[in-house]
């Protein structure tokens, strides 16, 4: 009896050890998006245009993949030589760090020099103009950009690339388009990019931007967009309708100017909702900051 009992036991052992392996094993492991060939492509050809659009005179772009392996590099002519093996450091940094390199730059510049020695143990350019690529949360890559007309347009030609593939492309089937969902984290990095935020969602029907602005803007007409602003802390002064000065075309179907002549105000502040249908001028003329927003541009009707 003692013997079947011990028996018994042992199998039963047996048994829990092979299952708790086999838990163990399937825990060991995960599932990640890789970065193709094509969809490092894609963020390139996104920012080459956003570089040709706002005149850039040069620049180089650069995309890794998760591990800070080289997939693509672009040089615009007339950039400077060094311009593309920064733009691999700054990308890689962006991914080896998970964060805009702008962060990391600030952080030095305010005084944290202990984080200079890092290059002696891992990739680190901290300059401004890397980003990592998000992909439905996941960060699959990092775009670095150098050799634009300054370190921000640097930043704005990585933003431009990086939002490329942020969301899923598009279907053609009638289907239902895919359903996104946004971090606390990832909104709160989007509004600390850039000069003015970052696209949370690039659709091609709308677009959502986590805005945010220190002062007064240019006047703008969006000819295919319509703008939905929702405040949520800050005030401002917006003046819609009458006429831009000195308006110009800088993108296509888009002037901006100096100013508007006429029109009428509208003060927005935190919870307050103002829309503008496409082809009316609008100008932020004052701000009381910080002045944080949401955009969202759609397209429909255009």
């Amino acid at each position: 009896m003692n013997h079947s009992i011990f028996r018994f036991a042992r199998g039963l052992v047996s048994a829990a050890l092979m299952v708790s392996s086999g838990t163990t094993f399937a825990a060991d492991t995960a599932t990640h998006s890789l970065l193709t060939r094509e969809g490092a492509h894609r963020a390139v050809a996104a920012a080459l245009e956003y570089a040709r659009q706002h005149d850039a005179p040069g620049g180089a772009i650069a995309v890794v993949d998760a591990g800070g392996h080289v997939i693509l590099v672009e040089r615009l002519d007339g950039t400077f030589p060094a311009g593309a093996d920064i733009s691999v450091g700054k990308a890689r940094t962006a991914v080896m760090f998970k964060r805009p390199t702008k962060g990391i730059e600030d952080t030095i510049n305010k005084g944290r020099d202990a984080m200079i020695p890092v290059a002696a143990v891992t990739w680190f350019t901290p300059l401004q103009g890397g980003i990592p690529i998000t992909v439905n949360g996941e960060i699959v890559g990092g775009i670095g950009v150098s050799g634009a007309s300054s370190a921000q347009q640097d930043e704005e030609i990585a933003i431009a690339g990086a939002n490329a593939l942020a969301s899923p492309a598009s279907s053609t089937s009638g289907k239902v388009g895919a359903v996104e969902k946004r971090s606390a984290a990832e909104v709160k990095a989007a509004f600390a990019q850039g000069e003015t935020g970052a696209t949370l969602v690039d659709d091609p029907a709308f677009r959502v931007a986590a805005s945010r602005r220190d002062g007064a803007g240019q006047a703008e007409v969006h000819a295919t967009e319509t703008d939905i602003f929702y405040v949520l802390e800050g005030r401002a002064t917006v003046i819609v309708g009458g006429t831009v000065v000195d308006g110009k075309q800088t993108a296509p179907n888009e002037i901006r100017g100096s100013a508007i002549e006429g029109g009428e105000s509208r003060e927005i502040g935190p919870g307050d909702v103002l829309t503008i249908p496409r082809g009316v001028p609008h100008w932020f003329r004052s701000v009381k900051a910080p002045f944080r927003y949401y955009v969202v541009k759609s397209l429909a009707g255009a």
